[in-house]
């Protein structure tokens, strides 16, 4: 029988020999897979790990306790390596509480360098002429057994990435970019941990739902909440009971029955027969409430925004775009909206109001400091 080349994690003593080896590595790096296309309160449902000398591939849903994990992330003495790091340290933190320390991002330092796309595939194609397989990208990671494919898939996704960040620090190094990018990785660690929290007046967030009419607006609200209700009862998520395209064209067509509503909905593009004929009295009922319901109130744009502050921001985004054209860079990568955010509410005036921006760091705060108060002055 051929030996696999990665170590399966799926018990108590397998996780112990595992943590005995990470702990012996001053450098790891981590991948999860979540199946939040299939769940409506995602989880955590793989967890890859490479050493130098071998890869791991621990299953959180087995019968055992990961505590340990989460003091391994937070050591400062130990470089966790991701890709594209966002979404697995919102996770991480929002599930289980784990803060990540020491992190190098392989994506953000593709980023930096200006580099075209920003997938795993594409990195690994271009600099090394390895190509890996998209199939197990959207799969049901929550699903057991765990096929041989999905496995080999997961392990994919760390194996290559310590002889890839040892390759692009060089390039920033070469390119004086390494100090700039330990600032973006140090942001990153205290990104928000992310736990599905229902609002009723995120609907607003829905593209066009500015340009609609004030009863339309109501009637997306009700279904808006209807698909939010009906999602968390089947545990999927909410696009998969509608998607945003469908709620927003019925509550348009919906706001043209004021006063005379028909008995029932005989189609709905996008939604399939056997899925309206399911829920048509609940949608009928949902829009009834709508029609009836009172206009929700626009929220207010920069309601606890200084004065200036709109002005600022957008000489700030203005300042931002150009100076990102000239590096041949997103303009994120020079300074991220929760930035400019604060320099705008804030208004300094000088280097030492600047220095009271706290989520503007040492080093962009020399390279852009003096062009940032000159912009917004």
């Amino acid at each position: 029988m051929t030996e696999e080349p990665f170590t399966l994690v799926d018990s108590k003593g397998g996780w112990l020999q595992c943590l005995t080896a990470l702990k012996r590595s001053l450098r790891i790096a981590l991948d999860i897979e979540a199946n939040s296309l299939y769940a409506y309160r995602e989880k955590i449902c793989l967890i890859q790990i490479s050493t130098d000398s071998h890869d791991y591939i621990v299953d959180p849903l087995a019968d055992f306790a990961l505590a340990e994990l989460g003091e391994l992330l937070s050591d400062p003495g130990v470089e966790k390596v991701f890709h594209a790091a966002d979404y697995d340290l919102s996770l991480l933190k929002g599930l289980h509480g784990w803060e990540v320390q020491n992190l190098f991002d392989t994506m953000w330092a593709g980023r930096l360098l200006g580099f075209s796309q920003m997938g795993l595939a594409w990195f690994l194609e271009t600099l090394y002429g390895i190509q890996v397989s998209k199939k197990c990208q959207k799969a049901d990671w929550a699903c057991r057994p765990l096929s041989r494919e999905k496995l080999l898939y997961a392990r994919n996704d760390t194996h290559h990435l310590l002889r890839m960040r040892d390759d692009l620090e060089k390039r920033l190094k070469d390119s004086g970019m390494a100090e700039e990018a330990r600032e973006i990785f140090a942001d990153l660690c205290h990104v928000e941990g992310t736990r599905r929290v229902f609002n009723p007046d995120d609907f607003w967030r829905l593209k066009g739902v500015r340009a609609m009419s004030p009863r339309a607006q109501a009637i997306l609200k009700a279904l808006f909440v209807f698909r939010d209700q009906e999602a968390r009862r089947r545990d999927v998520p909410p696009f998969k009971v509608f998607n945003n395209q469908v709620i927003l064209a019925l509550a348009q067509h919906a706001a043209r029955w004021d006063g005379d509503p028909p008995s029932q909905i005989t189609s709905i593009p996008g939604v399939p027969p056997r899925v309206l004929e399911r829920i048509r009295p609940k949608l009928m009922k949902v829009i009834k409430t709508g029609l009836r319901a009172p206009i929700p109130k626009r929220p207010a744009r920069g309601a606890n925004a200084a004065p200036g502050y709109w002005k600022r921001y957008e000489a700030l985004m203005a300042w931002r775009k150009e100076v990102a054209r000239e590096r041949g860079v997103e303009s994120d990568v020079i300074l991220c909206r929760k930035i400019l955010e604060e320099i705008a509410q804030k208004g300094p005036r000088n280097e030492s109001e600047l220095e009271a921006v706290a989520t503007l760091g040492p080093w962009r705060r020399r390279k852009y400091g003096a062009s940032i108060l000159r912009v917004i002055k």
